[in-house]
């Protein structure tokens, strides 16, 4: 007799989640699911009808059991409280497609009959500057979780969830590879906040004889991760590098730009280098780890194509 294998998920095929669409309406187009996608990524109608519209059905039930918690508690209390906002943290490896997932999601639930306020904002902007990683010795080994300035990020996650009128973030820029100084993105009384970043899910490093009490984590109503085999995310990466040497490195100010006159052969085995180096050892290492933590699992398959969802059960 076989042993029976447990898990805390509930794992649905491609078709079988296509199901739970139900009547939900698709609200943008192709065109706009064209600007929303990644620069070697190709969404199609029939991914968000399939993938994404029931996921959205899904996240508007909780966001509506959310909605029911916290007139109860005020019931209970005997007390009107002001409404924080839903956060869902969406994580990854880098080249996997999170962002292309965030945009999406954002655009979907701010198509709902409440129209929501939806905000998006990534932890890259919570990066430390070049000049504190080069201090710390820190710049190949930006993506890592102690590259980041994890205690702004929950400064910033406890202002939302304070039901503060208005919380800033700070701009990163991906042409430059640095935090603009003095720029901000100002995110005010949204209904629903989308936080997309790699270690979103990484639990606190303990500092000294110290742990720290908060997880980013702590702050998500939900959480969903963006899966793919290893192989399939390295191609994405190299095939990515290549794109951005013939489009985004060719700018003077690009951080890259160095980059933009090497063959393809050269870029391949500087891409794979880099690969090597910094981003399979942090998704071995950080990422991947953190998947388990997750309440919902996307896997993709070698085109970027949804093939199975994993839910947690409740």
């Amino acid at each position: 007799m076989t042993a029976k294998t447990y898990s805390p998920y509930m794992s649905f095929t491609r078709e079988e989640w296509a199901d739970f669409r139900n009547n939900t309406p698709l609200t943008i187009t192709e065109q706009e699911i064209e600007k929303l996608q990644g620069i070697n990524e190709n969404i199609s109608l029939d991914e968000v009808e399939e993938i994404y519209l029931p996921l959205i059905r899904f996240l508007s039930f909780t966001l509506k059991a959310a909605k029911q918690l916290h007139k109860v508690t005020d019931e209970f209390f005997q007390q009107e409280t002001q409404k924080v906002p839903y956060i869902i943290g969406v994580a990854g490896s880098v080249a996997v497609g999170k962002s292309t997932t965030s945009r999406i999601l954002q655009s979907l639930l701010a198509g709902l009959p409440e129209a929501p306020k939806v905000d998006l904002v990534t932890t890259d902007g919570f990066l430390y500057p070049n000049k504190i990683l080069k201090e710390r010795g820190l710049l190949e080994k930006k993506g890592f979780p102690e590259s980041y300035d994890i205690k702004g990020l929950i400064h910033f996650l406890t202002e939302l969830k304070s039901g503060n009128v208005k919380a800033y973030a700070p701009v990163y820029s991906h042409l430059h590879y640095d935090i603009i100084p003095g720029e901000y993105i100002e995110v005010s009384r949204p209904d629903i906040v989308i936080i997309e970043g790699i270690n979103v899910l990484q639990p606190p490093k303990q500092e000294g004889n110290t742990i720290p009490s908060l997880f980013v984590s702590d702050f998500f109503d939900i959480s969903i991760y963006v899966d793919a085999e290893e192989k399939h995310i390295f191609n994405w990466y190299v095939e990515r590098f290549k794109l951005l040497k013939k489009t985004a490195f060719t700018q003077p100010e690009s951080y890259f730009n160095r980059y933009a006159s090497l063959t393809d052969e050269e870029a391949d085995e500087v891409a794979a280098e880099i690969w090597n180096k910094i981003n399979k050892k942090n998704l071995d290492q950080n990422i991947n780890p953190t998947k388990s933590r997750a309440d919902i699992i996307i896997k993709k398959g070698m085109d970027h194509r949804v093939d199975n969802i994993e839910l947690r059960k409740i």
